[in-house]
C-alpha cells in the first residue's frame, strides 16, 4: 500500500518521478481500511527535503499509511515558507490529544548547543513526554535521538575532534533484534554530526540495548528495554546527493570539511556518488512498521 499524504504536497511530484506509489487523499477515503497513523515531528531547516526523504523510505511497505506533519511553532522557520508549513503542517497544541501508531523525530542542526540552550528545547521535552501516552512507538534521528537518550535517561552527547561525514559499516549486535531481521552481517549507513554518544554509556544503562553500532562511526542504533523508544544516530533516510549537497553547501560557506568517506568514487568530489545504503534503508523502515508499530497497536488506538 502507498503513503496517504495531503494533496499538493511537493514531494508527490518528486517521489512519482522516482515511481514511489503516493496516495493522494480523496483516493484513501474509498479504502476500507485504517491506515496506520503515523507522526513526523520535522524539525530540519529545509522541511522539504526531509519529508520527501522520509516519505521515501516510508512507501515500500504494503501497510496504508497516514503522514501528519508537526513542527515547533515557536521557533522561526526561516528556510521553510510560511505557506507551506500553514497548509501542510500543524503545531503540537493542534495534535497533542490524538493518538499515533508511530512518530518520527528528525535531526536538527543545533548539536553543538547544550540541550538546554536550544530555543526549543521544553517544547520537544513535552513532546517526548506526550509520546509516552499517546504514540506506540517514537523513532528518533540523529540530534533527535540524542535529544530522546538525553531526556529520557541522562545519557550525554560528547564533541568529535571534527565532523563525522560519510558512510560507513556497522554490525548487528543480536541478529534476533526484529529491527534487522533480514540485514546483512554489516550494513552501510551515512552520517553526518559534529557530536556521538559513547557507547559505554549506552551499555552501563539497563534499560537500554545498543543494537547496531560502527568501529568508526560509534553508537548507530540504541533500541529503549520496552522497545518503545528507537534512537538511530545515522540517516537510514538520506538520499543519494544528501551528504554531496552537505559537502558543497559547506565549501561555498568556506568552512573546514572533509570529503565525506566512503561516498565518492576514488574520494573524487566530481564523481557521481555511490548509493550503498538504499536497500537497508527500506529493510529498516519496513521493520519498524511491522514489528514495532502495526504489530504493536490495538486496532482501536486512535
Amino acid at each position: 500500500m502507498p503513503i496517504n499524504i495531503p494533496n499538493n504536497l511537493p514531494a508527490i511530484t518528486i517521489l512519482k518521478n522516482e515511481n514511489i506509489f503516493i496516495m493522494d487523499e480523496q483516493r484513501a477515503l474509498h479504502q476500507d481500511i485504517r491506515p496506520l497513523r503515523i507522526a513526523l515531528c520535522n524539525l530540519m531547516p529545509l522541511k522539504i527535503v526531509t519529508e520527501t526523504d522520509f516519505i521515501r523510505v516510508l512507501s515500500n511497505t504494503p501497510l496504508q499509511i497516514e503522514l501528519d506533519f508537526f513542527y515547533m511553532d515557536k521557533h522561526d522557520s526561516k528556510n521553510t515558507a510560511k505557506e507551506h508549513l500553514n497548509i501542510f503542517y500543524k503545531t503540537f497544541d493542534q495534535i497533542r490529544h490524538n493518538r499515533y501508531d508511530g512518530l518520527i523525530i528528525t535531526g536538527a542542526p543545533v548539536e553543538n548547543l547544550e540541550f538546554e540552550e536550544v530555543d526549543y528545547w521544553n517544547d520537544i521535552s513535552e513532546v517526548m513526554e506526550w509520546t509516552k501516552t499517546n504514540v506506540t512507538n517514537t523513532l528518533h534521528i540523529c540530534w533527535g535521538a540524542q535529544a530522546g537518550l538525553y531526556h529520557h535517561y541522562g545519557i550525554q552527547k560528547y564533541p568529535l575532534e571534527k565532523k563525522l561525514f560519510g558512510v560507513f559499516e556497522h554490525r548487528i549486535s543480536d541478529n534476533k533484534i526484529p529491527l534487522f531481521r533480514g540485514f546483512d552481517d554489516t550494513f552501510p549507513t551515512p552520517h553526518s554530526r559534529y557530536t556521538e554518544n559513547r557507547i559505554t554509556d549506552i551499555q552501563k544503562h539497563p534499560d537500554l540495548t545498543l543494537a547496531a553500532w560502527s568501529e568508526k562511526a560509534g553508537v548507530h542504533v540504541v533500541i529503549s528495554q520496552n522497545s518503545r523508544h528507537i534512537f538511530v544516530t545515522g540517516h537510514f533516510e538520506y538520499n543519494s546527493d544528501t551528504l554531496k549537497d552537505e559537502y558543497e553547501r559547506d565549501v561555498s560557506k568556506g568552512l573546514a570539511i572533509n570529503i565525506p568517506e566512503n561516498y565518492y568514487p576514488d574520494n573524487d568530489p566530481k564523481a557521481k556518488p555511490v548509493v550503498k545504503w538504499r536497500a537497508n534503508a527500506n529493510l529498516f523502515f519496513v521493520n519498524w512498521l511491522n514489528y514495532y508499530v502495526y504489530q504493536e497497536t490495538p486496532y482501536d488506538w486512535i
